[in-house]
């Protein structure tokens, strides 16, 4: 059997077939002898084509463009012959039903006014847009409740910062419900459960704790992004890393920069400052890294003289307060380098407890303690597989951990002549940072997403383990337990060391840090309004006033 163009049998062209189409010849004056072919009950060829005549080839009057339907039995041309009434009916029955197709694919010429397949996409989009429209209405609705139960102040202010109360903010999971409502129309009774369930989980842990977090001040002046921050036991004062070549000294309740240190020729990966003395450790790309002094004026220097146009360059170009003269130190009082030791970047650098010994990490897979009086490397500190990317010290007893790229951090034990270490594989990337606590744990963070806590007396697994959303560059941990861990996605997460969620810091369009964050620090000794630090490769230093729950144990 032959196919027409719609892939439906033709009927055979025979004298016995009722379905015969009538087919007859004409000769056509003007354009020469011509055959016209009408098909009046023909399957659905490309039917009423007639040749000749003056105006050439034409289409019959009955003819569709998409080749169905056809329901003219001539052609402009041709010459149809009658047919009989059952065909007639037929082919009524065929051009209705195929009509309706052809519309539905194509656009039709015929028709006058907008085309079908439009109004329907029109009326569908119409419908979507009604249900966001919802959507949106009950997520307003929701935001309103929530912050109704958190009693979030929206006018209070800090100086003349408007600081956003921190609630545990949502992360998503009303979204998540909204996605779901989206999928089908016969879900969205079910979604609506799940919307209610999840809001009273938000609601109770409002309830449960009591964690106010606010923006209090920014620190900014440097010209890269800043590596590290670090604070200075009993002074109000901190220490700034970045990769412009410089160290920064600043003043927690000024927000002034008090001293810059432009002794390192490369990026300034990591500062410290020491446990009793007024001198700062820092490492750099340099290969180095170098002790200084860090002793600050605290008082307002004045303005050198200018003349008047300078003055007037001057107040185009910003406020007094960023032209005043910061005090600028190039030498160090003593440089870690040479022979044993390192041969790349250096990228952390810490006291051990006296302050009379330092470690620092390189690149170059090693780490290395150092003797302060002498200069001289005491102990290359050799094992990890890749990259250094993080060392830091206990702070009462001789004990140091390393962290590398290849997924592990080392435990290094100087209490006794020979140094014991003990590795550790707890994380499946980067190791990025790892601090000890007070109470002799290790907390290590990773870019797996995943925070660790483990036990010193017996590290064979960990504790905690805390999954976040984001890689976790370099933690910091407070006196009463409290892990600040800073994210590549630009948050800032507080958790307690058994891995109960405490708080997200504020983030907005206004506060917060505009690229990721590198590192925080903690601060407890001083009476001020900032107690933890975030510096961000957005140039910018921000301090927090974090008001913690009260501990139950």
């Amino acid at each position: 059997m032959a196919m027409d163009l719609l892939g439906r049998q033709k009927m055979p062209l025979d004298a016995s077939s009722s379905k015969q189409p009538s087919v007859a010849t004409s000769t056509v004056s003007g354009g020469g002898a011509a055959t016209g072919v009408g098909v009046t009950g023909g399957s659905g060829a490309v039917g009423g084509v007639g040749a000749g005549g003056a105006g050439g080839g034409a289409v019959g009057v009955g003819a569709n463009p998409t080749g169905v339907g056809v329901t003219g039995a001539s052609a402009i041309g041709g010459v149809g012959g009658a047919s009989s009434v059952m065909s007639k009916q037929l082919t009524a029955k065929r051009s209705l039903k195929l009509g309706s197709l052809a519309e539905d694919i194509m656009p039709t010429t015929l028709g006058v006014g907008e085309e079908p397949f439009r109004v329907r996409l029109h009326h569908l989009f119409s419908q979507i847009e009604k249900e966001f429209e919802i959507l949106h209405a009950e997520n307003m609705n929701l935001r309103e409740k929530l912050e109704a139960v958190a009693g979030t102040p929206r006018d209070s202010t800090v100086g003349e910062r408007l600081p956003l109360q921190d609630a545990f903010e949502v992360d998503g999971s009303v979204n998540k419900s909204f996605k779901s409502k989206l999928g089908s129309a016969g879900s969205k009774v079910k979604a609506g459960h799940k919307l209610r369930a999840q809001t009273s989980r938000i609601v109770s842990s409002f309830k449960a704790q009591s964690v106010v977090s606010s923006l209090v001040r920014e620190f900014c002046g440097h010209k890269d992004g800043v590596w590290q921050v670090s604070t200075k036991a009993g002074q109000p004062i901190i220490g700034t890393a970045s990769a412009d070549h410089s160290a920064c000294i600043w003043g927690i309740d000024t927000g002034r920069c008090l001293l810059q240190y432009q002794g390192h020729s490369g990026s300034v990966n990591s500062i410290k400052f020491h446990p009793t003395r007024d001198i700062v450790l820092t490492g750099s790309g340099d290969a180095t890294a170098q002790i200084w002094q860090a002793a600050v004026n605290w008082e307002v220097p004045a303005r050198k003289g200018h003349s008047s146009e300078e003055e007037l360059d001057e107040e185009e170009e910003g406020p007094y307060e960023e032209k005043e003269r910061i005090d600028v130190l190039r030498t160090p009082l003593c440089e870690f380098s040479g022979p044993g030791g390192h041969t790349s970047v250096v990228v952390a650098a810490d006291w051990l407890p006296g302050g009379d010994q330092v470690i620092t990490a390189s690149w170059d897979r090693t780490a290395i303690l150092w003797d302060v009086e002498t200069r001289e490397p005491l102990h290359p500190l050799c094992g990890h597989d890749h990259e250094l990317t993080h060392a830091s010290a206990h702070p009462s007893q001789r004990l140091v951990v390393t962290a590398s790229r290849d997924s592990t951090f080392r435990l290094w034990d100087f209490r006794d002549p020979i140094p014991a270490v003990s590795v550790f594989q707890g994380h499946t990337e980067n190791v990025t940072s790892t601090v000890f606590t007070r109470d002799d744990k290790v907390v290590s963070g990773s870019d797996d997403r995943s925070v660790k806590v483990w036990e010193l007396r017996n590290m064979r697994s960990a504790l905690t383990t805390i999954r976040t959303d984001s890689a976790v560059n370099r933690l910091a941990v407070s006196a009463s337990g409290v892990i600040a861990i800073p994210h590549d996605n630009r948050h800032i997460r507080l958790f307690d060391l058994n891995g109960q969620r405490i708080a997200r810091l504020p983030r907005t369009s206004r506060q917060g840090h505009r690229r990721m964050v590198s590192a925080v620090a903690w601060t407890e000794d001083i009476s001020s309004n900032c107690n933890l630090f975030s510096s961000g490769f957005d140039r910018r230093v921000l301090g927090w006033g974090v008001t913690l729950p009260p501990k139950d144990n």
